[in-house]
């Protein structure tokens, strides 16, 4: 596949002026768009690049089948795709929910394509299971793929709220809300079924590319403990928690994550 089919394929918007390349990966439902005010902070030291999941955005979506994608390994595949075709470099790949996973997928399969993992709200499993909490039961998640099927603009309507966690600033929760509605509901349905079933804790032990974690300290979708249970899996991993609340930090308090990221990276804050 040539680079302008890859470019094309994902929808890829990149900018900045060279240095180690930042890859942003969204979350379920979402798009690029979600990154519009944590990305443009990093164009002045670094190759910047933005894609769209298959399936989400202005993703080819011809490419898209069921068939295809049949776990969260599938999209990994993906970031692999990209980053072999886009980047002379290894990269730091800024992954936000499930993209989260998604880059921890990627960097077992390929480590030596990506430089460091930011992960920002990341949870290997959403199920309950004895000891560990992931925040819902197997009946939560069997609900609320049933409400995405029965009645998708409603659960929109209902999950939005929960998602951005910020309910004194409403324009932040309708953002979510039309970005989802721009969705292909069989699409998000699958999707989200990939996300919420998914078990990946057996592969955090075997990524060793070093990880940030970006934690909310009131997260609905991904609660502190899985957090702090990714960061003590991963052997190369650091855990940060920030005051704020709800699963989409970058969207409600993107100058904190600048920040962390930037620290991170040890990445001069620009002047001007």
């Amino acid at each position: 596949m040539s680079v302008q089919d890859v470019l094309k394929k994902y929808a890829v918007t990149a900018s900045g002026k060279g240095g180690v390349p930042i890859i942003f990966a969204h979350g379920l439902g979402c798009d690029q768009a979600m990154w519009k005010d944590v990305a443009p902070a990093f164009e002045t030291s670094n190759q910047v690049i933005l894609f769209d999941l298959i399936g989400f955005g202005n993703s080819d979506h011809s490419c898209f089948s069921y068939e295809r994608y049949q776990s969260l390994s599938d999209y990994a595949d993906d970031c692999i795709e990209l980053v072999e075709n886009l980047c002379s470099e290894p990269v730091m790949f800024v992954g936000h929910s499930v993209s989260a996973m998604i880059g921890v997928l990627a960097a077992r399969k390929r480590p030596e394509l990506f430089r460091q993992l930011v992960l920002i709200g990341p949870s290997p499993c959403y199920l309950n299971d004895q000891e560990y909490q992931g925040g819902f039961s197997a009946a939560d998640i069997e609900g609320l793929i049933e409400a995405m099927r029965s009645n998708y603009l409603g659960w929109v309507k209902g999950i939005a709220p929960v998602i951005m966690g910020n309910p004194e600033r409403p324009d932040l929760t309708a953002a979510l809300e039309d970005s989802f509605c721009r969705t292909d509901p069989e699409v998000a349905q699958h999707f989200a079924a990939l996300t919420f079933w998914s078990d990946n804790r057996s592969d955090l032990a075997s990524v060793t590319t070093p990880a940030l974690i970006i934690q909310c300290s009131d997260d609905f979708i991904a609660p502190q403990s899985v957090g702090r249970y990714v960061a003590a899996q991963m052997p190369n991993a650091q855990f940060v928690e920030l005051e704020v609340t709800g699963h989409c930090p970058h969207v409600s308090h993107p100058a904190d994550v600048i920040e962390e990221i930037r620290c991170y990276a040890g990445l001069p804050v620009p002047h001007g």
